[in-house]
């Protein structure tokens, strides 16, 4: 089930949605995901990732980004709580921004 906010994304947040939900879901398996993945999906609680599956997304955000997105970067801001509470939604603006930024 999608939220009204994937209505309200650019073209490009929704393409970086789309390959990190393929990325979540190659990481966690098909099965473990579930349900649809949006913007408002939060990797602790809902798709209850644990750091080895952190480490793994890392690697392949990586691979797909090179040094434009920097995973560890990105969490190291953050406390232990709101790292469980991280929404998909809140990276897929990270990666966007972080595109645009190297773009301009």
């Amino acid at each position: 089930m999608s939220s009204g906010r994937e209505h309200e994304m650019g073209a490009d947040q929704a393409s970086v949605l789309a390959e990190i939900t393929g990325m979540l879901r190659a990481v966690l398996g098909a099965a473990a995901v579930g349900e649809d993945i949006t913007t408002d999906t939060t990797f602790g609680h809902d798709l209850e990732m644990e750091s080895i599956d952190v480490v793994a997304l890392a690697g392949r955000l990586q691979a797909r980004y090179g040094d434009t997105v920097n995973l560890a970067q990105f969490l190291a801001g953050l406390d232990l709580e709101s790292v469980r509470d991280l929404k998909v939604g809140q990276l897929v603006e990270f990666i966007a921004d972080a595109r645009r930024e190297v773009a301009a």
